[in-house]
């Protein structure tokens, strides 16, 4: 399965009111692993970026005046993306932003939810963990992921991360470790069987009871007798 893990940064929280994409960070997942393919662009956003947003990715529209505008990437995202499902964390935020500039190249263009499959890791936090924090931040203090270098957000930084906490969170290392024990036990059990194949006419096999195991039989016998009026069958020389 091809997935792909995706993240943006913007110049405000309201796609409503105007404000665009300013970073994309797209990471490439098949078969729940890495391949190393990835998509990161810085955009001009060509309008103002607000301050809070500015304090949260460290972007300022100086910084960015010279990146392409996403009418001059768009064709490229949508190449890579095509046929995949997009992993996303808060997916309604991104998708919002992704399909108004989609909308502003093309009013009938088609959305990026009928062009994909989505999975949104919020929703999945919310359902595993119900009435707890599931920030990214606060799931990787739950799963253990290192966001150290995580001081300002960033599209491509996040989506690394995301890509951690996703695949702890949906099991994924805990399945490939319980896998590869599995193989290695079963071919463990394969060796030992060949180690120990015996020829197809050998004799059986025959092990006696030691002196020790024989009393503690008899003891048992004399229990049983006892308890049922002297009626064993299991005695030598007695039963049918």
């Amino acid at each position: 399965m091809r997935q792909i893990i995706l993240d943006t940064e913007t110049t405000g929280l309201e796609v409503a009111q105007g404000h665009r994409l300013i970073e994309i960070g797209c990471l490439e997942l098949v078969g729940r692993r890495l391949t190393g393919r990835q998509f990161h662009k810085y955009l001009n956003p060509e309008r103002e970026i607000d301050e809070g947003a500015s304090a949260v990715h460290g972007l300022t529209l100086a910084k960015l005046q010279r990146e392409p505008k996403f009418a001059d990437i768009a064709k490229e995202l949508l190449a890579f993306i095509e046929g995949a499902e997009l992993v996303i964390h808060n997916a309604p935020f991104d998708l919002g932003f992704l399909n108004a500039e989609l909308a502003r190249l093309d009013a009938k263009a088609a959305t990026l939810e009928s062009r994909c499959t989505v999975l949104d890791t919020l929703t999945v936090a919310r359902k595993l963990h119900p009435g707890q924090r599931n920030s990214l931040d606060a799931l990787c203090k739950r799963y253990g992921v290192d966001n150290s270098k995580r001081e300002l957000h960033g599209a491509l930084l996040d989506a690394r991360i995301l890509a951690e906490v996703y695949l702890a969170m949906t099991g994924g290392q805990s399945t490939l470790e319980l896998s590869e024990a599995r193989n290695q036990n079963k071919g463990s059990a394969e060796e030992t069987a060949t180690r120990f194949k015996r020829p197809k006419n050998a004799a059986p096999i025959v092990i006696s009871a030691d002196k020790k195991e024989l009393a503690a039989h008899e003891a048992l016998l004399e229990r049983i007798a006892k308890a049922s009026g002297g009626q064993v069958a299991f005695r030598s020389g007695e039963g049918a």
